[in-house]
């Protein structure tokens, strides 16, 4: 994997509203992977912080989702420029 699709990975997964279930489908990492890259990664503080804020939270796993969450980002996340 290069430091590119690393990034990537990591933006994934401190966005709130990207599931794992997305980045296993587009990387083939499970849960367990991202929070191995992540420790890996991140400075220990950082990690700490990023578990806490996805522990618990329904969006971060596709089953647990309110069906109402169709997409994985914000409609004005992507703003041109």
């Amino acid at each position: 994997m290069n430091t590119a699709d690393e990034s990537r990975i990591v933006e994934m997964a401190w966005e709130d509203r990207t599931p794992f279930e997305a980045i296993e489908t587009l990387y083939g990492l499970s849960e367990a992977d991202v929070i191995k890259l992540m420790r890996r990664v991140l400075k220990p503080g950082s990690f700490r912080l990023w578990r806490c804020r996805v522990s618990g939270r329904k969006t971060k796993h596709q089953k647990l989702r309110d069906p109402g969450v169709s997409r994985g980002y914000c409609p004005t996340q992507y703003k041109p420029r």
